[in-house]
């Protein structure tokens, strides 16, 4: 579980860069921020203690665990996109998934968690389709901005993580039938976007194939 823990998030990042169209993800400032949100976590060390399995476990999964380490660099990738620091065209999905190696290697040497499918497996998972979706409903408001995309793409990009963080939650506190349908819903916005990243990069380069010129025999 340690391994998997530690290998998923690269290999997906790769994975998802094969069957996409290669957009800059900014990878030495993905990697570097990566390390000193690290470092910062293990200053301080988590934000909630939870009492229970009540709302402070979910609080505690939201906040240290499942939503947050993804949103941060989200939110920090569209910062450095508006502020004109990136260039518009950044891979979103692609930064956040660089940013969370260095996470991954925190949590899989970390001890307290040995022999945890919850937090060495589920979690990683949970970053992935919080990843792709999350970001699937930012580049769709920042490449259509029409009202029709907009409004029911930011209800959507603000309720994954809540979702995501309610099958932590269930998981944790062993209600293993709402943990699978909140885990189900949350993988529909990460396939969505899969599919559509697999048709536009496989549109792409069959438009090229086409536009170049043939050699003459």
């Amino acid at each position: 579980m340690s391994f998997f823990c530690l290998l998923w998030i690269p290999l997906f990042y790769f994975f998802r860069r094969s069957i996409s169209a290669g957009k800059n993800g900014m990878v030495g400032w993905a990697l570097l921020l990566g390390c000193a949100a690290v470092l910062v976590r293990y200053l301080t060390g988590p934000f909630i203690t939870p009492a229970g399995f009540g709302l402070s476990c979910w609080l505690h999964g939201f906040i240290d665990i499942v939503s947050l380490p993804v949103l941060v660099p989200i939110i920090v990738c569209v910062l450095l996109v508006a502020l004109r620091r990136f260039p518009s065209d950044v891979d979103i999905g692609g930064f956040t998934f660089l940013w969370l190696i260095p996470l991954t290697f925190y949590y899989s040497v970390d001890g307290s968690l040995l022999y945890s499918p919850v937090m060495l497996v589920l979690v990683p998972l949970l970053w992935t389709v919080q990843t792709l979706g999350v970001s699937f409903f930012i580049d769709c408001i920042f490449k259509y901005r029409r009202w029709y995309v907009i409004i029911p793409s930011i209800p959507a990009a603000a309720a994954l993580p809540l979702i995501a963080s309610s099958a932590w939650w269930a998981f944790y506190s062993q209600q293993t039938q709402i943990g699978c349908l909140f885990l189900f819903v949350s993988i529909i916005p990460a396939l969505v976007s899969l599919i559509l990243e697999w048709g536009g990069n496989a549109a792409l380069a069959k438009n090229r194939e086409q536009e170049s010129p043939v050699p003459d025999l």
